[in-house]
């Protein structure tokens, strides 16, 4: 029951996403569908998968990505047609990819029973982290806030003509 809770609520979120014309609205729907599959992350037993999914993308880049849309986007909302021209072609390519996950599925070419994985608790992969990782996990570091400075820098505005230096 809790399954089917979580996934309604995943999907419903996704949906409104792909179909809500605000873009505010539309992240905020992504939020909903992102924090639906966290909750299927952690009835899965992956915790740290699941409060990874919960911390980053629901905590940071979703609302990041509210606030961007927020102070860049103007007043006025532009008016949009409800379909795209390509709306057919993509209809076409998922409805295509659907049939062949299916086909796949069930010639039995995907293995329904995996064996079992070893238990790997957040604490082990917290030591991996700091001590065989670290060196990769600083330089993602770096990269994020050079990516942040990067993003602060584009979105100033341009000085005036007259404050510009010669």
């Amino acid at each position: 029951m809790t399954f089917l809770i979580l996934a309604l609520i995943t999907v419903a979120g996704t949906a409104a996403a792909m179909t809500l014309r605000s873009a505010v609205h539309c992240v905020l729907a992504l939020t909903i569908g992102l924090a639906g599959l966290a909750g299927l992350y952690l009835q899965l037993d992956a915790q740290f998968v699941g409060l990874t999914q919960l911390l980053v993308y629901v905590g940071a880049v979703a609302i990041l990505a509210v606030f961007a849309i927020m102070m860049t986007q103007s007043a006025r909302t532009q008016a949009h047609p409800a379909l795209s021209s390509t709306w057919l072609t993509g209809a076409i390519i998922a409805a295509a990819v659907f049939a062949l996950l299916a086909r796949t599925i069930r010639a039995g070419l995907i293995p329904s029973a995996a064996p079992p994985a070893p238990p790997v608790t957040v604490q082990q992969i917290g030591d991996a982290l700091i001590h065989r990782f670290v060196l990769p996990l600083e330089i993602i570091g770096i990269l994020l806030t050079a990516a942040l400075i990067g993003a602060v820098v584009l979105a100033l505005p341009e000085p005036p003509e007259s404050e510009k230096q010669p």
